[in-house]
């Protein structure tokens, strides 16, 4: 898998890396971009050998998405993707590079247990992990002890992505406690915990509200604050890869319409706060300029069309890419930024230096902000 494949001639300052899910971990972390969630019961499997859904990573959901009663389907219609790609790879008609990240959500820890049982070690060689649903300090340990039982029965690396979404994170009084708890129970399996995800829809239902679609979740105040809070305990000392709320709307338009509307408005909009292509779409990027500024990398969606406006806004500009590699090639002190415009101190810039650098190398780096969309448009610069 490579980020932006839909645009193969794009003129990039530096290209992004290509990636599968045996890439390691400090890399991989980053990798995942806007994740697809689908319901366990989908047929997806000519669409990803057609390379017709232009995502990455894709989670095949056993818990909201699908009914009680089709549980059982959907977990043999998982099992049965796995199975298919797995035997088109041993044929030679497929490569691990042509499948994207995939990952099941769990229902619960039980489902875990009785799930994972039934896999083999063939499916799992085409599997990259696991969504755990409502995980908290109750069921953590009982959901982390199962993961590695699997990656030592399978002798397979399987990741485990936690998504903080319940009361215990949602509610004030709670929460230091439980993410303190959450932290200290996930310390002893950090190697094998790909992302931390969040709930923002789930919050959101804790409090009757929603984002409306002309605003971002960060504007609904509870949830705002536990957001803030979850990255305070998961992303200081960068030691996890934290990934942003899922975005609930579907786009409005058709693809020539965004493609000629974007390419007029897009830059000015997005430094003036105008509008952009239309009200779901605007939503959406000006949600990922917060879920960037605050140290976020990836995003849940909902539909295939917004991963490539995702995916794009994850790029890095020219200009802090030359800014991170000089901090990161400086031993320490103070020195004048490579355009001359801002102070780049060595010790206190380090860390965000090091997760540019990684961005880059997943996203790939462009020249300016305009460069951003002619990649999203399918320009070649």
């Amino acid at each position: 898998m490579r980020h932006h494949s839909y645009n193969p001639n794009f003129n990039y300052v530096k290209a992004p890396e290509p990636f599968t899910k045996y890439t390691p971990r400090e890399v991989l972390q980053y990798c995942l971009g806007a994740t697809l969630y689908m319901p366990g019961t989908k047929d997806i499997r000519s669409k990803v050998v057609g390379h017709e859904l232009d995502v990455t990573s894709l989670v095949m959901c056993c818990e909201d998405a699908i009914r009680a009663e089709d549980l059982p389907l959907a977990e043999q219609n998982i099992l049965d993707h796995l199975d298919y790609f797995a035997g088109l790879i041993e044929e030679g008609k497929l490569t691990q590079d042509d499948i994207p990240l995939i990952f099941v959500r769990v229902r619960n820890p039980e489902q875990f247990v009785s799930f994972s049982e039934r896999m083999t070690a063939r499916q799992a060689s085409v599997l990259t992990g696991f969504n755990f649903p409502k995980f908290c300090s109750r069921n953590a340990l009982q959901i982390l002890q199962t993961l590695v039982r699997v990656n030592n029965r399978l002798g397979v690396v399987l990741y485990g992505m936690p998504i903080l979404e319940g009361y215990e994170i949602a509610f004030r009084e709670m929460r230091s406690q439980e993410l303190l708890l959450l932290r200290n129970i996930l310390e002893p399996y950090r190697e094998l915990i790909l992302n931390i995800r969040v709930g923002g829809t789930d919050m959101s239902s804790l409090f009757g509200v929603r984002r409306g679609i002309n605003s971002t979740v960060y504007d609904i105040m509870p949830v705002r604050d536990a957001l803030s809070d979850v990255v305070n305990f998961f992303n200081r000392y960068c030691d996890y890869c934290v990934s942003a709320a899922v975005w609930e709307y579907f786009r409005a338009y058709k693809d020539d319409d965004i493609d000629e509307v974007i390419k007029r408005n897009f830059h000015n909009a997005l430094i003036k706060g105008q509008e952009i292509v239309n009200p779901a779409i605007d939503g959406l990027l000006k949600e990922v300029l917060i879920d960037r500024a605050n140290g976020f990398v990836g995003k849940t969606i909902i539909h295939p069309t917004h991963a490539k406006f995702v995916n794009a806004m994850f790029t890095v500009v020219e200009e802090e890419y030359n800014d991170a590699v000089q901090i990161l090639n400086t031993s320490g002190g103070v020195v004048k930024s490579i355009r001359g415009d801002k102070m780049n101190e060595i010790g206190p810039h380090r860390r965000w230096a090091e997760k540019i650098v990684r961005r880059a190398s997943v996203y790939g780096v462009v020249r300016n902000e305009d460069s951003v969309i002619s990649l999203v448009v399918g320009d070649c610069e």
